[in-house]
């Protein structure tokens, strides 16, 4: 089986003041394009079989900006839904709840179209990618990308490796980067992590 690359987007507003950003559409800052642009070179250096994205436009954009075509959309791809933690920081909800922390205790509900999800929800959409990742494999020569967010990115590569959901919470992942899911012996592994261009 090939590999499975996963590339975060590139930076936003949200992203860099540490707000929680699910469902808003919110655009790539010029940073962001740029740690875009720096992973062109890795993403030409391997045959890529297949390619899916989020639908939320800094995911899209990161795409166009790294080469990939023939992309297909994917919603099960878009960021933890974060109901009513959405464009709050981390601290700001430890103020009312300390010790929270995503990955075992989830989120306030939010309004009826973003209700929010659990740590199991978005494990469960992680194994429907998953699942997707398998297909492309079976039916294409070379590698398949997924270009997506970072909360959701680490719980699939969890899922990947077998772990619950909530083992995501290992998984520290910066904007802008690529990681490579493979296997070892016919056991899933994390081959990179975190990786940009050097130079």
């Amino acid at each position: 089986m090939s590999d499975l690359f996963l590339v975060r987007h590139g930076e936003t507003e949200w992203s860099r003041s540490g707000r929680h950003t699910g469902s808003t559409d919110v655009p790539l800052t010029e940073r962001g394009r740029e740690e875009a642009r720096r992973l062109v070179p890795l993403i030409r250096s391997h045959r890529i079989g297949a390619a899916f994205v989020s639908p939320l436009q800094r995911a899209r954009e990161t795409a166009e900006l790294i080469g990939l075509h023939d992309v297909r959309v994917d919603t099960d791809l878009r960021e933890w839904d974060y109901g009513g933690y959405e464009g709050v920081t981390t601290v700001e909800i430890q103020r009312e709840r300390p010790g929270w922390f995503l990955f075992d205790d989830g989120v306030a509900p939010g309004p009826p179209d973003h209700p929010g999800e659990s740590p199991e929800q978005v494990g469960h959409r992680a194994d429907r990618a998953l699942a997707k990742v398998e297909a492309a494999f079976a039916n294409t020569e070379g590698c398949v990308v997924l270009v997506a967010h970072g909360h959701f990115l680490r719980v699939l590569t969890a899922r990947w490796l077998g772990l619950p959901p909530s083992s995501g919470a290992l998984f520290q992942l910066a904007t802008g980067t690529l990681c490579r899911l493979g296997t070892e012996h016919g056991r899933p592994v994390i081959a990179g992590w975190n990786i940009r261009p050097t130079g």
